[in-house]
């Protein structure tokens, strides 16, 4: 798939959204990605996760065992993502403020993990991600994303691949454009979910 029919699929699920918005980095911008629009539609979802996994056995040369994932957004591509590669998904999930493993998933020392999140902007929740993996003992191989917003710019530790990688600007709140500044804006991301 090219980065533009990435996009596409985003636009004709009605995802692809003009505003105000306040993204779950903290960051503003007048562009966002309700993924949440995508993932209703599993035959979407499969094609885009069809792909992301073609491109990681492109790109990942050393055996993948498992899939990880950042709790809400990153489950449904990481699940998905995880049957094209016929691997177990599993994912982390906040307990007092720090991702960690729950409800009895579990890793070892030998486990080649890829870290699949779903959209990627500062690539915080992937690196906290990827460290919960870490505390774990098993091996971080990649990580995968649909969309990296960042423009290539957003360092996760390990690398990072993406069906598309886009430069939608994001802006610190301090430093908002006056077109940005003049509207109200929303949070339709999930971080600050218990």
């Amino acid at each position: 798939m090219t980065p533009e029919q990435v996009l596409s699929e985003f636009r004709k699920a009605g995802a692809l959204l003009n505003g105000h918005f306040v993204l779950s980095s903290g960051l503003h911008s007048d562009v966002f990605l309700q993924k949440a629009l995508v993932f209703q539609y599993p035959k979407r979802t499969a094609k885009l996760c069809k792909a992301l996994a073609a491109l990681v056995r492109t790109k990942v040369k050393k055996r993948i065992d498992a899939i990880v994932s950042p709790a809400v957004g990153g489950i449904v591509p990481g699940y998905e993502t995880a049957r094209h590669l016929g691997v177990p998904a599993m994912y982390v999930e906040r307990q007092d403020g720090t991702f960690q493993l729950r409800r009895g998933f579990h890793l070892d020392k030998k486990t080649n993990v890829l870290m699949v999140e779903d959209i990627v902007t500062t690539g915080l929740s992937s690196r906290e991600c990827i460290d919960a993996i870490k505390k774990t003992g098993a091996n971080v191989v990649a990580a995968a994303c649909l969309i990296d917003r960042s423009g290539g710019k957003a360092k996760v530790g390990v690398p990072l691949l993406s069906l598309a990688r886009v430069n939608f600007p994001a802006y610190d709140p301090a430093k908002l454009p006056a077109r940005l500044r003049n509207t109200p804006a929303i949070k339709p991301g999930s971080r600050g979910l218990a």
